[in-house]
């Protein structure tokens, strides 16, 4: 559990990196800005520079022309010099020049104010430095973030502060005193230290990975860019797929049919991660969608017990886990009695159980503490117990349905072990008796992904065996409000269930979209409660409403040779993000300090 900790908390951290990234303005706002820098700020500064009518139109043009020179240049960037690389599209692009244009503007007007005070000559000196600036802030961000190739990213880094420096050179050689010719050898020569340093920056951070990890920094940074930016998985998973390593993947299903399919719990031994649309992360919803399309019945996918050491490394990977199922789902339905539902508690946890024929279907929570991950030994301990009570299968379900801000389980576990027990006892011990069963999905429109929404939305199966009802709600987001889980059981309850339980399938879709301390919204975090309870009390009224004569079938299967990224692997891609920062945080000092000496050496000389 310490281990799955600080797993955990590392992959936390890369969230909160990430969903961060380019956070930018809309196109249109961002060309505002920049029509106000260059003619708001920089025209009118340089008038200020004459204090003369005569220089109030020559000085507004040259906004006007940096202005005009910076949108044709964003659009020839986007379109053809960066036309392959889908990071930089006219609105990140015209982003980009925004953040230029705001790291140049205090090198001009604090140019205008010397200038006019000792001379227009260290204008134009303060001038070239901001020059010098953006073009390394360029560089970095081009090698950094473009996929498009290192000649593109040179042209890129290039092309736009040299157009603007030679709008600044033309207005610069209207003035009485003639251009400094030693200007021009400036231009031509310090790009080339400017290059050199964001090359040295970049080159220095990806060296951090290989040798911490073999891994390069900066390639697995670009393909994490255009997950978060773009939403592209494929360049990210062939990392994931070269790094990750083979086993052997569980799934238990438990199936009902009445004349027809009619609803099925699906378990998979695999985690729904690590994040966005990578690896498992979405497959509870693959999993729920291909079922439901292949049989025509409702289907939910609760969270096992299990953690990040079992994330698939790929969308190939999903897909074999989603084939084998399909396959394998076909076995004819026999089990047509059940006992009542049980669930005992001792205060601090609680476990769940219902068995159907020869298959116990048994959830844990620690609601309202953190129910966070579960170690794959107490799933090994309850299917032991189970086995010595005569029941040949066991599906043990995580409920996954309270966080709070303490992250700490440790102390639960034993507890947990002794509840499953108690709980199995009872269980078996109990009539059985012909079951019903019915099952309803809803997808509530007013929640999304940003809210902790998944796409599989909430589903309900209803199971009733004598005069007990018991609703099982399977919401598709990762983990729930501590609270909510109870007020949910009394809506239902008040709604005629005797007994229900809620889960979540920690779904990782949800992961890595909004800003946060978490990178994500559990569910209830961003959602309207009585909205919400509303949903889940449909659903539930709609799978009561549908309420058959069913009979079960169970069955566990095992995928062989699915390749998954191991907890030491993956913890090695979440803590590299950090690495990689603290890198740069050590070395951007000493480079773009060395760079500055030297550039303000140059100019001094001139």
């Amino acid at each position: 559990m310490a281990s799955e900790k600080t797993l955990n908390q590392s992959m936390n951290s890369a969230l909160k990196h990430y969903s961060s990234l380019f956070f930018l303005p809309t196109f249109k706002k961002a060309l505002a800005w920049i029509a106000v820098i260059c003619v708001g700020a920089v025209g009118v500064s340089t008038f200020l520079l004459f204090v003369s009518l005569d220089w109030l139109a020559p000085s507004l043009l040259l906004g006007l022309s940096l202005f005009a020179l910076n949108l044709l240049l964003d659009y020839v960037f986007s379109n053809l010099v960066l036309r392959r690389d889908p990071i930089f599209t006219i609105r990140r692009t015209a982003g980009l020049s925004l953040f230029c244009w705001v790291l140049w503007l205090p090198f001009i007007l604090l140019g205008v104010g010397l200038g006019a005070a000792f001379g227009l000559w260290l204008w134009m000196r303060f001038c070239l430095l901001g020059f010098c600036v953006v073009l390394t802030f360029r560089a970095v961000i081009f090698f950094s973030v473009s996929s498009a190739g290192q000649l593109r990213a040179v042209v890129a880094s290039l092309l736009q502060p040299f157009a603007t420096i030679v709008a600044f050179m033309f207005f610069w050689a209207r003035i009485d005193t003639a251009i400094p010719p030693q200007i021009l050898p400036f231009v031509v020569v310090t790009p080339f230290l400017c290059l050199a340093s964001a090359l040295l920056f970049v080159s220095l951070i990806d060296r951090q990975g290989r040798r911490q990890y073999g891994l390069p920094s900066m390639s697995l940074f670009k393909a994490f860019i255009l997950n978060w930016v773009v939403g592209l998985n494929e360049p990210l998973e062939n990392f994931l797929e070269k790094l990750g390593e083979d086993a052997d993947v569980e799934i238990s299903f438990l199936k009902f049919d009445s004349a027809k399919p009619k609803a099925a719990i699906i378990v998979p031994l695999v985690h729904p991660g690590p994040f966005k649309n990578i690896g498992s992360s979405v497959l509870p919803f693959l999993l729920k969608r291909d079922f439901e399309q292949a049989f025509h019945c409702q289907a939910c996918v609760p969270l096992g017990i299990l953690g990040h050491e079992l994330d698939l490394a790929s969308q190939k990977q999903n897909q074999k886990i989603i084939d084998s199922l399909i396959s394998s789902a076909t076995l004819k339905a026999s089990i047509d009695k059940a006992t009542p539902f049980v669930r005992i508690t001792d205060g601090s946890a609680t476990a769940s159980c219902q068995i159907f024929g020869n298959v116990a279907f048994l959830s844990f929570t620690l609601a309202p503490k953190t129910t966070e991950d579960l170690p794959q030994e107490l799933g090994n301990v309850v299917r032991e117990e189970a086995e010595k009570r005569g029941l040949r299968y066991s599906i043990v379900v995580n409920a996954h349905n309270s966080i709070t801000e303490s992250t700490e389980m440790n102390e639960s576990i034993d507890a947990l072990r002794d509840l499953a027990v108690k709980c199995l006892d009872r269980a078996v011990a109990l009539p059985s008796a012909r079951f019903e069963v019915g099952a309803a999905t809803v997808h509530p429109k007013e929640f999304s992904l940003k809210d902790g929404m998944g796409e599989g939305g909430i589903t309900a199966i209803v199971a009733k065996v004598a005069e007990q009802k018991t609703a099982y709600i399977v919401i598709d987001g990762n983990n729930m409000i501590s609270g909510l889980r109870e007020e949910i059981l009394a809506a239902l309850g008040s709604a005629g269930f005797e007994e229900s339980e809620v889960f979540t399938t920690d779904t990782h879709a949800v992961s890595a979209v909004v800003l946060g301390k978490r990178g994500y919204h559990p569910v209830g975090e961003s959602m309207d409660h009585e909205m919400l309870i509303g949903y889940v009390k449909e659903a539930a009224l709609a799978a009561a409403a549908g309420l058959e004569s069913c009979k079960a079938a169970c069955q566990r299967l095992v995928v062989p040779k699915v390749r998954v990224i191991g907890a030491e692997r993956l913890r090695s891609l979440t803590t590299l993000v950090d690495l990689a920062l603290q890198r740069a945080k050590q070395i951007v000092v000493p480079i773009f300090a060395l760079e500055g000496f030297l550039l303000i050496l140059f100019l001094a000389v001139l």
